[in-house]
């Protein structure tokens, strides 16, 4: 038998094992130079930012108290830095670019603040602030107290670089439905060059008599049924659209679901395994906001929550993560195992050693064809 009759009786095997090694080889070459990360949607010109509204009021105690659900790193208290770091990793590998944060001044808000403040900064992560201008019965706070609490924040906080999303810090004041355009301008004016004073009111016209005195609005509204409210998106479409006139920032609202019977609410706005949030991102979107303030991350007495609780695990940061772009994380690799697959070195390694087992392969069936040159003649 001639050399060529025995190496095209080789081929067959030779094609199988150098198939073995491409597919052996195939996850090695492509993570040996790992790709850039895909950018997010938010992270591109045009595209919003993605905040998350995030509450600072915690206790241990507070989770006995008008609570479906606890979160599934555990009863925390608002004091507790760990949870704070975890927070902003669980929210950042959703897509989050910052959390809105609810405060006003007390002892123990701010200290929860400043600490707030300072895992961001390690963390690189930006925040906001919504200024509950509302007392417990719903009533405006006095004028003087909100003025003098946000020079507080301006005099304490305007530089730190984690509150410039758009140049200077921006706050959210709420309460502006029920104050004057007087009482709005008394608060903001003082500190017009020094923040963006955001209004939180819930329609359009009760907006355009306060515009002047505003950069721009945010809508806290997480009790919306996007399967029964037909003109929800449009609603927004038109409140960003006259928010946009005045020259202002617009913040659209999106959540996943609302049950607040618990603190004195009727209506229940079912989840849908995400569905509810993915209409509502939607809407939100299509109105062209500045930012999408996702609520909430922490809001258990609405029940508006996304962060990982023991009713719903993850599902919430999944569904999020899935409509900002952000990547999957990744598992990490078994203890017994080099984390990655070596690089590089490794692939060429393997490669090499997958390379030599096809030359001996083919070597020994070679051999094997002058030894058994009858069985080869019937193979072929």
């Amino acid at each position: 038998m001639s050399c060529g009759v025995k190496l095209k009786a080789c081929r067959p095997l030779a094609l199988v094992l150098i198939l073995l090694a491409l597919t052996t080889l195939g996850p090695s070459l492509a993570s040996a130079t790992p790709p850039s990360a895909p950018s997010k949607p938010h992270e591109d010109p045009g595209q919003p930012l993605v905040l998350a509204h995030y509450y600072i009021w915690f206790t241990p105690a507070s989770w006995n108290r008008a609570k479906r659900d606890e979160p599934l790193v555990g009863r925390y208290s608002s004091d507790d830095i760990e949870v704070m770091k975890q927070h902003i990793s669980q929210a950042r590998s959703a897509g989050v670019d910052g959390f809105i944060v609810s405060w006003k001044s007390s002892p123990v808000l701010n200290q929860r603040l400043a600490n707030l403040i300072r895992v961001a900064q390690e963390e690189h992560f930006k925040l906001a602030i919504t200024y509950q201008g509302l007392d417990f019965d719903r009533a405006p706070l006095p004028a003087p107290r909100i003025a003098a609490d946000l020079k507080f924040f301006v005099d304490t906080y305007g530089a730190n670089p984690v509150f410039d999303f758009f140049g200077k810090p921006m706050v959210v004041l709420t309460g502006t439905p029920v104050m004057s355009k007087k009482t709005i301008g008394r608060i903001g004016r003082p500190l017009q060059e020094r923040l963006l004073l955001l209004a939180s009111d819930k329609n359009v016209e009760s907006y355009n008599k306060i515009a002047d005195e505003v950069d721009g609005n945010l809508y806290y509204w997480s009790s919306v049924n996007p399967s029964t409210f037909d003109s929800y998106a449009r609603k927004l479409e038109e409140f960003g659209n006259a928010v946009r006139a005045h020259g202002g920032i617009w913040v659209a609202p999106a959540a996943p679901g609302f049950d607040a019977r618990l603190v004195g609410g009727t209506s229940v706005v079912d989840r849908q395994d995400g569905e509810t949030l993915r209409r509502e991102w939607d809407a939100a979107s299509r109105s062209l906001p500045a930012a999408i303030g996702v609520i909430s991350w922490n809001e258990f007495s609405e029940n508006t929550q996304i962060e990982p609780s023991k009713l719903y695990g993850s599902r919430y940061l999944d569904v999020l993560a899935d409509l900002t772009g952000a990547p999957t994380p990744i598992a990490p690799a078994d203890s017994s195992e080099p984390s990655g697959t070596g690089g590089p070195a490794r692939a060429i390694f393997a490669l090499a050693s997958m390379a030599a087992l096809v030359v001996i392969s083919v070597g020994i069936l070679v051999r094997r064809s002058f030894r058994f040159p009858r069985a080869r003649r019937v193979l072929s």
